[in-house]
């Protein structure tokens, strides 16, 4: 009788079960339309999903249903888990011999913390395999129809993390303005600081600005204002996560809307 081998899921031959594989697997802005064939085929398949709490539950249910679901869900003011200790369970079921689909929003490599998570990976010897994601800003602003980049208007986009260590000490001045389109992450706590900061740095405060909430989604909104009014629209339209803030003139519906926006903020 042929003896079963290691790489057909099953014990090797001294009875000890082969170390398991990590999947770090972008699910994309949240439609599931919008998940890659390979991102489907991993989750459709899985046994242990490790998952964001931002992930839409439609994603979520296209796992077979005796899979095991973890979630590492993260806020503001609270963590399921530290990320060292997502860290660790990745590592610890991997050796356990368990495949593991780790599925966070978005792309895992963009402010998704995945390059924390493979090299953790890497270092117990646990094998990596990273599945990109459509990221959520170029997801968001697709699905708004707000070009990040326009021969008329910008030619330089950039990613920041609007809630991060030291914020208030990291120089943005030249990342918005004129040929320029700034997407902010996890920006709508720290909506009205990202506004003085950048005002400070030299933006003007009618540049106009756009805030996408639930991106791609049955329940999306997407809020203009101009950027000296964006504390106020996150806090008056009780603007949720997940949301993205894109600023600079591809936002601009018409100059008409802006300048009217802007004039109302500063009065």
């Amino acid at each position: 009788m042929k003896p079963k081998s290691v790489s057909e899921g099953h014990n090797g031959l001294d009875g000890v079960k082969p170390a398991g594989k990590v999947f770090l697997v972008g699910a994309g802005p949240g439609n599931p339309d919008l998940l890659t064939l390979r991102a489907a085929r991993l989750l459709l398949g899985a046994s242990l999903v490790v998952h964001d709490g931002l992930v839409d539950p439609a994603i979520l249910s296209m796992a077979r249903p005796t899979a095991r679901m973890i979630s590492v869900a993260k806020s503001r003011s609270r963590h399921t888990m530290k990320q060292e200790e997502i860290n660790a369970l990745l590592v610890r079921e991997a050796l356990a011999g368990n495949d593991v689909v780790r599925l966070k929003g978005g792309d895992p490599f963009i402010f998704g913390r995945g390059g924390e998570e493979a090299q953790a990976c890497r270092v117990a010897g646990v094998e990596v395999e990273v599945v990109p994601g459509i990221s959520s800003a170029l997801g968001a602003a697709a699905a708004a129809q707000i070009p990040l980049t326009h021969r008329d208007h910008a030619s330089i986009v950039s990613f920041v993390a609007g809630q991060c260590k030291g914020l208030s000490e990291q120089d943005w001045s030249g990342l918005a303005g004129k040929g320029r389109t700034l997407v902010i992450f996890m920006g709508l706590a720290t909506a009205a600081q990202i506004t003085e900061k950048l005002i400070a740095d030299g933006l003007a405060p009618d540049v106009p600005v756009a805030v996408i909430e639930n991106a791609t989604r049955s329940d999306m909104r997407v809020l203009r204002s101009s950027l000296a009014g964006l504390s106020n629209v996150v806090e008056s339209e009780r603007v949720q996560s997940p949301a993205l803030i894109v600023i600079g003139h591809v936002t601009a519906e018409n100059d008409n809307t802006i300048r009217a926006l802007a004039l109302e903020a500063i009065q």
